[in-house]
């Protein structure tokens, strides 16, 4: 079954690029036609790609890997953020720090210091300080929520990159780049959609757009979600079976010597007794 239709994507207005002066030689292969001094993009190349990037985002997913989103554009901070809550996946959407990527170990330094700032507040350290200091470590915080609050728990680098705008959140793209880490990315007709492994042909200004997108990227997580969770849930069971299989095996072994035991101690029964029956005879055979 097909992740979203001809029609959902026009009404969305995916199909709308930008002005046809401003637009990306490189993008050629994903345009309709012009009309109006506008580029209209071919609405059947951006279903087939964003099928294409939904079934490998999942399995990305349902191998238990991350993906980090980034939108710091105006329209698509409060959509995405709000998308990647849902599935519990990072996000950054204020400002994307150079080296996010490519000094990971720097950047998982700031977010312990924000996690320290907590524990100060928790154990009641942050209320013996004075009135200057708790302000300055107040400003950091909050400071330091705004821009890594989204990736507080990533603990390693990403499997993949999903981005809203390819030339503003060109950094991001080459720091992936570099780390060969594989970007899905909504690509406008101003955008180079060469460095980007699964390129989305679609208006990155519309909030319905990036709304209807993103939403289909994030169904696809949450499908890779259901499906991993399914398989541990299979796997555990199959392990229960087993250990009560070994559990219960001892117990048939342990039963077979008993009933063995229970045998021979018969046999000697029997013998004695024939042995009695025989002994008169003989007795009666001497008499005559």
């Amino acid at each position: 079954m097909a992740r979203t239709t001809y029609d959902e994507l026009l009404d969305a207005g995916v199909h709308f690029g930008h002005l046809t002066r401003k637009w990306d030689p490189k993008m050629s292969q994903y345009i309709f036609m012009e009309r109006n001094g506008i580029h209209i993009i071919d609405l059947n190349k951006t279903l087939s790609k964003v099928e294409e990037a939904a079934a490998a985002i999942k399995q990305i997913v349902k191998s238990g890997r991350k993906v980090l989103f980034v939108a710091t554009k105006k329209q698509a901070k409060d959509i995405v953020a709000e998308y990647a809550k849902n599935v519990n996946m990072p996000f950054i959407t204020e400002r994307w720090l150079g080296g996010m990527l490519t000094n990971f170990a720097t950047v998982r330094k700031s977010i312990k210091k924000m996690s320290n700032i907590d524990k100060l507040t928790k154990d009641g350290t942050y209320t013996n300080l004075s009135k200057k200091e708790r302000l300055m470590i107040q400003r950091e915080r909050i400071k330091l929520e705004t821009l890594l609050g989204g990736i507080a728990d990533l603990n390693r680098l990403p499997a993949a990159l999903f981005l809203i705008d390819v030339k503003k959140e060109h950094i991001a793209v080459s720091e992936a780049l570099k780390l060969n880490i594989p970007t899905f990315a909504m690509v406008d007709t101003n955008s180079d959609p060469s460095n980007i492994d699964f390129p989305i042909p679609a208006n990155d200004d519309a909030t319905k757009s990036i709304s209807l997108i993103t939403g289909i990227i994030i169904k696809a997580i949450e499908e890779g979600l259901e499906e991993r969770k399914r398989e541990k849930d299979d796997e555990a069971e199959k392990e229960a079976a087993q250990a009560k299989a070994k559990a219960d095996a001892p117990e048939v072994a342990d039963r077979a010597p008993a009933a063995e035991g229970k045998r021979s101690r018969k046999a000697p029964v029997e013998a004695t007794a024939a042995v009695e029956d025989e002994a008169p005879a003989a007795a009666d055979t001497t008499e005559e």
